[in-house]
């Protein structure tokens, strides 16, 4: 994380260093990136960046806390389904929210899977125990795994639709079905009831 210095810094400054590195490292990847020429982009002196961050893997990890907040705020809170259609209709509006943002900010679409890969917790994986818990509150998700590993594994399948929609986005853009894809590999893990049953009627 930034050092204290860092975030005592004017706003429109902060940002300004902010995105010059997430230019930087959407253009050449978050490992290939040079950590010198970022910060002279920037208009910071070598003292001052080490002032700012500890070296490079801290001005990425910001860099990279950016686009997983920016990714959460576009997907929104998880709110209580009523049943599981609305369920249904709440994840693929914020599925199709999240690939909106991403075609809007190429630059986050360059960073997602770096983004997404180095989380082992916090907020994204919240998001994710939300979604679990309610699943299983309306029936739609089994109840016979536990929940941690349920919200780890939904996750890790979430994350391997989205690297293949994302590389769909950038080589093939409006091909494939990204969204009907995750639903029917989620409804899978999930042990969604057949159609036409009733969701509680799948245990």
């Amino acid at each position: 994380m930034p050092l204290p210095r860092f975030d005592r810094l004017p706003t429109e400054r902060r940002e300004h260093i902010l995105g010059v590195a997430r230019r930087h490292f959407a253009e050449h990847g978050a490992e290939g990136a040079s950590y010198n020429k970022i910060i002279e982009a920037a208009g910071v002196s070598k003292t001052a960046a080490y002032h700012y961050f500890d070296g490079r893997e801290d001005l990425l990890t910001a860099v990279l806390d950016g686009v997983q907040g920016r990714l959460l705020d576009a997907l929104g809170p998880w709110e209580p389904a009523r049943d599981a259609d609305d369920f249904g209709a709440r994840f693929a509006a914020g599925s199709a929210a999240l690939a909106t943002h991403l075609s809007d900010h190429p630059e986050d679409l360059a960073l997602t899977d770096a983004a997404i890969g180095r989380t082992s917790g916090g907020p994204w994986l919240g998001w994710f125990g939300a979604l679990v818990t309610d699943g299983r509150r309306i029936g739609l998700i089994r109840d016979d795994v536990d929940h941690a590993l349920m919200v780890s594994a939904t996750a890790a399948v979430v994350r391997a639709a989205d690297a293949w929609a994302l590389t769909l986005m950038t080589t093939a853009p409006g091909t494939g079905d990204p969204g009907g894809q995750l639903w029917t590999l989620l409804r899978g893990l999930w042990g969604a009831p057949a159609a036409g049953q009733e969701p509680n009627d799948a245990h």
